[in-house]
């Protein structure tokens, strides 16, 4: 399993390629739960000597958050007496972990030359601490060695205080199937919840006051020596990180902006896997669509009613809307959080997650595959997006006599054209890519006006609305009837713009 980052700076190398064997590779699985289901959960693990731990860890960055830029954690934990100096890179299930002992606070800073220059370096000092108590075994599990780790402490940055309580599973030998398999049997003791926010980047996002802040799906650096699978997995990884972070926002504060970027999420990902569905697609590929596309579906509703709502400013309608539409949006979020609350979303998640690092597409038998799986990103990018576009251009092409439902799938088109661009743009020459999103993203935009105002009427008409609330909805639904033809010649216009665009991925 792979990482990416940023482009380091010139003088700050990476500290080592993708398939460097020099540091250890950590692989394990994080998980949110209550501090009351610690004892249950552990009760149901396979047996071991459980060791009891008080842990203390302080965390290191320079002022200007080098190492958060550069998906880098840096640590020295205390236990026991010991300290240990840690230094981890990438996200996610797999990341590169560099550890040794040093004296108390003191960082072993020759270690850390491949990953800052010499004034940051020196710059470096804590930026918050991690207080556990863990109670840890290893344990034996379908013939792998894997750690088990119970935590229960706070974090703390400056006067921000965070309340953790995580379970984590760790491979120490043996198949990474282990881990998931052992995740579906304890996630039936108590609910469970996949996160990829690791203690480092819960303390960074806590000491930037982002902590409750949504998680937007962060643009995708492809190293031009992956692997077609090993691109696809860094793309999904991405897209289920920000679906398990702001699923969670939306439990604890349903944040309208989290929902939105959940939705996005969700899109992104069953874009990436219809895009790449020769590569990926295996027995379990349709499962993992239908479980996305519920998912989006049940918070539907509420981001629809998030839109219809803000489009209602200065609008002499909204007065009289204002309290229908409240209480619609309050039925839908508590709707969304049951969902998102669920065990079908908590499984759902880990499976998706299982299927990426380790489903039947990932090493199928026969040659066809494996030459699948192992061809260049980009030549496999190239094909990928040639199939988006077509898609798209068949649609577009008879853009005058599109009916609603014609233009609501030209609009799906365009999105699936654009998020697979943007999942491959690093690839291929940067400007001509940004100018594709840019007109495919303003052939959306009037797009979804378009389906905005048939979203509009459905809503309204679902209301229980009295008599001249009924008024105020037949009026809005005609003044948007009446823009909407206007919107109509725009969007005509955005689809000549995008057919126009160079092809960047010739």
């Amino acid at each position: 399993m792979l990482w990416t980052s940023p482009s380091p700076d010139a003088e700050e190398a990476p500290l080592s390629g993708p398939r460097s064997s020099g540091p250890e590779r950590e692989i394990e699985l994080k998980f949110l739960c209550e501090p009351r289901d610690l004892d249950a959960l552990l009760a149901a693990a396979p047996e071991g000597e459980t060791e009891l731990k008080a842990l203390r860890a302080t965390y290191f960055d320079t002022p200007d958050g080098r190492l958060k830029a550069r998906r880098i954690s840096l640590r020295v934990r205390e236990s026991g007496g010991k300290h240990v100096q840690t230094l981890k890179r990438g996200d996610g299930f797999g990341r590169e972990e560099y550890e040794q002992r040093v004296e108390a606070l003191d960082l072993d800073m020759p270690a850390l030359k491949k990953a800052l220059t010499g004034p940051r370096r020196r710059a470096l000092a804590p930026a918050f601490t991690v207080a556990v108590e863990r109670r840890q075994r290893v344990v034996t599990y379908h013939g792998a060695a894997v750690e088990i780790a119970a935590d229960l402490g706070t974090i703390q940055a400056g006067d921000a205080r965070r309340e953790i309580s995580e379970l984590e599973l760790e491979l120490k030998a043996g198949s990474p199937r282990a881990l998931f398999d052992l995740a579906r049997e304890l996630s039936k003791t108590a609910p469970l919840y996949l996160s990829y926010e690791g203690k480092a980047a819960q303390g960074q996002a806590l000491g930037d006051g982002a902590l409750l802040a949504p998680r937007r799906l962060e643009k995708i650096a492809l190293d031009a020596d992956l692997s077609a699978a090993e691109a696809f997995q860094v793309i999904a990884r991405a897209s289920l990180s920000a679906i398990a972070a702001n699923a969670a926002l939306v439990r604890e504060t349903s944040d309208e902006a989290a929902l939105h970027q959940l939705r996005v999420a969700v899109r992104r990902l069953r874009s990436a896997i219809a895009a790449c569905a020769d590569l990926v697609g295996d027995a379990e590929a349709p499962g993992i669509r239908a479980g996305l596309k519920w998912l989006a579906g049940t918070c539907g509703e509420a981001r629809d009613l998030d839109v219809f709502i803000a489009s209602l400013e200065g609008a002499p309608e909204a007065a009289l809307l204002a309290e229908p539409l409240a209480q619609a949006r309050a039925h839908a979020y508590a709707k969304a959080c049951a969902a998102l609350s669920s065990g079908r979303f908590r499984d759902l998640v880990i499976e998706a997650a299982a299927w990426i690092e380790t489903g039947a597409w990932v090493a199928g038998p026969g040659k066809a595959p494996a030459q699948r799986r192992a061809e260049p990103a980009r030549a496999f990018a190239a094909r990928a997006l040639a199939q988006r576009w077509k898609a798209w251009k068949r649609l577009a092409g008879d853009f005058e006599t599109l009916d609603v439902a014609g233009r609501h799938r030209l609009r799906l088109k365009a999105k699936g054209l654009r998020y697979a661009a943007e999942a491959f743009a690093s690839l291929f020459p940067a400007r001509p890519a940004a100018r594709l999103v840019t007109r495919v993203k303003a052939l959306q935009d009037e797009l979804g006006a378009l389906n905005d105002a048939v979203v509009a009427k459905a809503l309204l008409d679902g209301l229980r609305l009295d008599l001249a609330q009924r008024e105020a909805a037949t009026s809005l639904v005609a003044a948007r009837a009446r823009t909407g033809k206007r919107g109509l010649k725009r969007a005509r216009k955005a689809a000549a713009r995008v057919a126009e665009s160079e092809k960047f991925w010739r």
